[in-house]
Parts: structure tokens; sequence; C-alpha cells
């Protein structure tokens, strides 16, 4: 009788190569396989809900620990937004300072007491920063067992210290090997399939081709973030010819929004891993990239825009017209170039659920591999979108009217703060219209109602330079 020794050497290449194959072949039947076909298996709602009751029980065990211990459980504000009464007009400030409860004395003067009204709102400034609080990561009412939240909760008991370093194995050994593959896979054949479509010389045929292989890659990439999105009224979504708008609150709301329909991006021409990308994408599609010395040429990018939009035949434009990712509770102010094209605007409003994961990227403290690594070892990111009614821009309104018109409409859908302040001070300091802008208003106060209507008349002779006025007084 012969008997066979296999070397331990064999037998682990052995166990590591069935391995390998069982892996692939899952990802292949549970993910890449409903990602071709655009279906979805429920197992993503599913591992959400069970999150929940997790969640759920784990707040308990905290509760019941921190009354055992006679702690006291940190809860911040909140997981929303804060409901405040909208500030009073600086007239009604003045009024009430004064001790007058109708209006100001006939013959308008300054008085000491104005002094205070300037006090008071500048430390209510300082104390409640609605600009800061933007770029900051969106607090919790209850721990979600990671560590943005606090990290003394996974010490209130011993079960609570097991289920959070369960947690952290299955996170960083199961779900992060699992969607750095995905993510690989998603790339990889964007960049290979976007290429070899770019090479067909039949037009209508590689535009068609270039939508099924974007639409499969970003279902991958979807996937990748164990993302779960709910759509909403999708009979408004964009239309070819037109400009989709939407708050920014991380750099894959392209991914979100490009999971349910293919878009032109625009954007700046990047080097590296980015660079690639974006030079194998606009072999297949009309996309609209940018050198750093066009970007601000505001002529061009207006005409290149209206030329994308003006061809029925090419996806609608996907804009972020705040400019920078907010932390999803406000909308900032809109850059009016999106909206002097003259063409329909189609609005998306997106909120994420916190409770799974942040989504803002804080670029100012997160490089993107750091953001990326975060966001692949959360539990899931999970959002709604939301597609508003088409809008288009009415007689008589400027592009700042109606950029402020659509971003209100936005941040009423998404149940965010609609603020007037401009992202770019996440990294620059207020300009200096917006200061005369208050300064003209005390002005007013001081001189007077026979002073402000001749003031008007004026205005009303200098048309071009008063709208000049207003645009940059709204920061543009």
């Amino acid at each position: 009788m012969t008997w066979f020794t296999f070397p331990a050497d064999n037998l682990l290449c052995w166990w590591i190569s069935i391995s390998i194959t069982v892996w692939f072949t899952l990802l292949f039947a549970f993910i890449i396989v409903p990602a071709i076909l655009g279906v979805s298996l429920g197992i993503r709602r599913l591992y959400m809900r069970t999150l929940l009751k997790i969640f759920e029980w784990a707040t308990s065990r905290m509760e019941m620990g921190a009354k055992e211990k006679n702690q006291q459980l940190y809860k911040p504000y909140s997981s929303g937004i804060i409901a405040k009464e909208p500030p009073s007009s600086l007239q009604q400030g003045i009024q009430q300072l004064r001790g007058s409860a109708s209006c100001l004395r006939s013959e308008p003067e300054f008085e000491m007491a104005d002094i205070f009204y300037f006090c008071r709102r500048g430390v209510e400034s300082i104390v409640d920063d609605e600009v800061t609080k933007c770029f900051s990561a969106q607090e919790l009412e209850s721990w979600n067992l990671l560590t943005r939240s606090d990290y003394n909760f996974r010490h209130i008991s011993l079960r609570l210290t097991v289920l959070w370093g369960l947690g952290l194995l299955i996170r960083y050994g199961v779900l992060l090997p699992l969607r750095v593959t995905l993510a690989v896979t998603g790339i990889s054949l964007l960049l290979v399939l976007t290429t070899l479509v770019g090479f067909l010389p039949n037009r209508e045929l590689r535009f068609f081709l270039s939508e099924k292989v974007h639409l499969l890659c970003y279902r991958i990439c979807v996937r990748a973030l164990t993302a779960i999105i709910t759509y909403h009224h999708r009979e408004n979504k964009p239309k070819n010819g037109g400009i989709c708008v939407a708050n920014h609150t991380t750099p894959i709301d392209v991914i979100i929004l490009a999971n349910d329909g293919c878009y032109s991006m625009v954007g700046q021409v990047h080097g590296g891993l980015m660079g690639m990308i974006q030079r194998a994408m606009v072999k297949s599609s009309p996309h609209i990239w940018f050198e750093r010395s066009e970007v601000k040429d505001r002529h061009l990018v207006a005409k290149r825009l209206g030329d994308h939009v003006a061809d029925k035949t090419k996806q609608p434009i996907l804009i972020f017209p705040e400019g920078t990712c907010i932390n999803n509770t406000s909308v900032m102010m809109f850059k009016k170039g999106s909206f002097e094209i003259g063409c329909t605007v189609y609005p998306v409003a997106i909120k994420y659920d916190p409770r799974f994961g942040d989504a803002f990227w804080n670029s100012s403290k997160f490089g993107m591999v750091n953001y990326l690594l975060r966001m692949m070892s959360s539990w899931a990111i999970v959002c709604s979108v939301w597609y508003l009614p088409p809008m288009n821009r009415e007689e008589g309104e400027d592009a700042v009217q109606f950029a402020n018109r659509v971003k209100a409409a936005i941040a009423a859908q998404g149940g965010l703060v609609d603020l007037i302040w401009d992202g770019g001070l996440k990294r620059a300091k207020v300009k200096d219209a917006f200061k005369e802008e208050q300064q003209k208003l005390y002005s007013k106060v001081l001189v007077g109602e026979h002073e402000q209507a001749d003031d008007k008349h004026l205005e009303d002779e200098n048309p071009e330079e008063d709208k000049s006025h207003r645009d940059s007084a709204n920061g543009q």
C-alpha cells in the first residue's frame, strides 16, 4: 500500500487557491451579475434592517449601563436640524434696543444703544457659527458602534465591548476587503471597457454602449460602498439638453446619481489615476474637462456648457453649484454660472443617513485615500434622492435669483437649512461686499425714508450698475 503525503506548502497553496476561487465566484454570482442586470437581491436592505436592530439594542444597553454607574450619557444636539427662529432684521433689532415698539423716531439719528445690537449679533455668530458647523461631522443622537460619536461608549459594559470588537472585526476583516475588491473591479472595468468602446466608429452605437458600460461600473462601485439608495419621483429624472444640479456632501454624490442614469460630468483635468479615468471616459461619451487655466474663464465655461446642452443627443450635465462639500445638514450659496445658460434645470436633493456612516468629506482634514478608507470601513452608505420637477428661469429673473429659487427648493425637499453664505468661506475670508451690505442697511436706518426714496430713484436710473452690485453682494 502506498501512502501519499502532501507538503505543508502545497496544502497551503491549495487552500488559498480554493478560497480565492470561492471568493470571486460569490462576488460574481451575488454582486456583479445583479449589477449587470440592474436588479437587487435585497441583501443590502436586510443588512440595513439588521443593523438598526443592533443599534437599538446597543443604545438600550448603554442606557442601562449608564444608570448602573450613575453616569449621564453624552447626547449631541441632534442627528438632523435644530429648528430656530429666523433672526430679526437689523431695523427691528435696533427698534427693540431703543425701546420703541412701533417705529424709529421721526428724525433718525445715531444712538449709543445701536452698538449693543452689533455686539450681540457678533457674539451670536461666534457662539453659533452656522458656517463653521457646515464643515464638521454631523452629530448623532445615539452611538452607531463606530468611534466617530464618542470613544468611551464601548467601555460602558462588557457586552458592548464584545459587540464593538465583533463589529470592528467584521468591518475591517470582511467588509473592507470585499469593498476594495469590488472598487478595483469597477474601476478596472471602467478603464478597459470605455477605452474599447471609444474605438467604435459609429457614434450612436458608441454612445449606446458607453451608457451601458457606465451604468454597469457605477452599480459595481455603489455595491463597493454597500450603498442603499432610495430614489423618489423618478418621473422627474433629468433629460437630455438640460442641467442637473444637486447639493454636495461627498465626491460619491456622482456615483449615487449616476447609478440611476448617465450624466455628462464637468470638472478640472487631473493627473494620476483620476486623470486616467477622465481620459478613458471622454473617449466614449461627451464629458467636459477643463484645464486649470480654463476654469477661471467664465465665458469659455459658459460657452462649452451652452454648446453641450444645445445638442439634444447628449446626456444632461451634472453640476454641484456649491463648489465644495457641505456636511449633510445645509445647502450653501449656489454659484450663478450654471444658471446663466438659459436651459432647463433639473434640481436633485440628496440626504444621507448618518447612523450608518459619515458620508461628508472634510477635505481640509482628510485626504482622498484616508476618506475612502473611512467610507469603506463604515457600516454602509444609506441615502435618499429626490428628483424635483424641472425649473426654468422666469421672465425678469436674473441668474442669482434663479439659483436661489432652485437652492430653496432643494433645501425644502431634503430637510436642509438654506444658507446664503458662500461655500468658499471654508478656505477664504468673508468678502467685503457682505460687510458693505450690512453697513448700507444701517445707513438706511439713520438717513430715514426720504433718503431711501432718493437712493431708489438713483438705482432706477442706473439699473446695470445696481445689478452688478447685487451680484457682488451675493458673493458670486
